[in-house]
């Protein structure tokens, strides 16, 4: 490292301490945001270096971060995308791919996923010309199940796309397991779910395909981005073909002839010898990432399970701090899980004396960060009616979701005196509503 170099990032180091020795927490007045990225001095300096050195697109970094990020997942493959979304929409469509033979999903074909969720998970089976077969989820846990998933397989069911809701693990296993028993092609959306264990193994490792989003809201951030993650490698080729404008070559930019038959493929009808570079196999994108990002993404990485144990602790926090509350239901974990917590969702239930907009306008107010749980019921949205979809049962809880359910933060800048603040805040609106029911029941007349 050149000295003047070495000396630009020294200053960096010291910018950043200037700019973290941060205001303390006023209640009522610091924002507490429902999601947020940790970033120290090593993030900030490894995004810089790779600025000095101008890598400006997807090269060596992003192949160090990709091997990395496969490990820690545990699989074979990890490409790193745009963002979550795009792998979302990478994973789903290599399933679409004429190299799957007889296992490729066409136009028409099913594929069963819930209705409570986020559009992304939905988006690429519509943009696929396939269809979305719509189950419920379970209050509480906030996923859905084996029996729901079963009795939603038709015919043209041939794959199951699902998201592990606000990291808490689906019964991954077992609807692995339904998946293969059947014939189906699971893609299991682990963007909120980094980190999280099903019986004693890490989600993203049970589908065919897994997707990550790195936004920052998530569990490790590389500001946009994104992975998919397979085991698989015929499936690997397939989604690096997509994400790489769908050529064939498997050259990195500014490779040629790593194969040494680079000149010597005759595919379509093209004549013989055409340039591989330049053959195209599938109709593809260019969703690639940058160095960049890759960069950030090499820091933090490491520090991933200290920032699980961090949600961890925030939510078995506010879980105790306010379980014994009337008119909130709480959230639990999927049995045999170990949940790296995205978020803590509650549902007002149908006894309580307020409903879900009251609380959260008196959250909001106390600069207490909420969300909804995404779309809540995606079927009732102005992007989905009219489109081609199939809903198998009943979806009263996502209903439900629509009407009563939000969350707030446990993300790892939250402190243990703003978690406690934010239970406080809850626990005095909760029981203020109570005892004021109380007594508005005990002055009504008796007939």
């Amino acid at each position: 490292m050149s000295e003047l170099k070495s000396l630009v990032l020294d200053q960096i180091r010291k910018y950043h301490q200037e700019q973290t020795t941060g205001d303390s927490f006023i209640p009522g007045v610091t924002p507490l945001l429902s999601a947020g990225a940790v970033l120290d001095e090593d993030d900030r300096v490894a995004v810089v270096e790779a600025a000095i050195e101008l890598r400006l697109t997807s090269g060596v970094t992003t192949r160090q971060f990709e091997r990395a990020m496969a490990m820690y997942i545990g699989a074979r493959k990890a490409h790193m995308t745009n963002s979550g979304s795009s792998a979302n929409l990478l994973a789903l469509t290599a399933l679409t791919s004429d190299q799957l033979e007889d296992r490729s999903l066409r136009p028409g074909d099913e594929v069963i996923t819930v209705a409570a969720g986020f559009p992304t998970t939905v988006n690429p089976i519509l943009q696929n010309g396939l269809v979305p077969v719509f189950v419920d989820i379970e209050l509480g846990t906030y996923n859905t199940t084996v029996e729901r998933l079963r009795g939603a397989i038709g015919p043209r069911t041939k794959a199951i796309m699902i998201a592990h809701a606000l990291g808490n693990p689906f019964a991954a296993e077992e609807i692995a397991q339904l998946a293969d028993d059947h014939d189906l092609l699971l893609v299991e959306d682990n963007c909120d779910a980094v980190g999280s264990t099903y019986r004693g193994k890490r989600t993203g490792t049970f589908g065919a395909l897994s997707t990550i989003s790195f936004y920052p809201a998530h569990h490790i951030t590389t500001g946009e981005g994104g992975a998919v993650v397979t085991d698989n490698l015929v499936l690997a080729r397939i989604v690096e073909s997509l994400r790489d404008w769908g050529r064939d070559c498997w050259c990195e930019p500014g490779e040629d002839n790593k194969c040494r038959k680079r000149f010597s493929y005759q595919m379509g009808t093209l004549p013989h010898g055409y340039d591989h570079k330049y053959i195209f196999s599938h109709l593809g994108y260019n969703l690639k990432s940058t160095d960049l990002q890759a960069a950030l993404g090499l820091t933090q990485l490491p520090k991933v399970e200290e920032f699980g144990r961090a949600r961890r602790r925030n939510w078995k926090r506010l879980h105790d701090a306010i379980a014994d509350l009337p008119g909130l239901l709480m959230p639990r974990p999927t049995r045999d899980s170990d949940p790296s917590w995205f978020g803590f969702v509650l549902t007002v239930t149908h006894e309580a004396e307020f409903s879900r907009d009251e609380l959260v306008a008196f959250l909001e107010d106390r600069r207490i960060g909420t969300r909804r749980l995404f779309g809540g019921n995606l079927t009732r949205h102005p992007a989905y009616i009219g489109r081609p979809h199939r809903i198998a049962g009943d979806l009263t809880n996502s209903d439900i979701i629509t009407d009563r359910t939000f969350w707030i933060g446990v993300h790892p800048k939250l402190t243990t005196e703003m978690v406690d603040y934010m239970a406080a805040s809850i626990r005095e609106f909760a029981t203020a509503r109570y005892r004021r029911g109380r007594a508005t029941s005990a002055e009504e007349p008796t007939a």
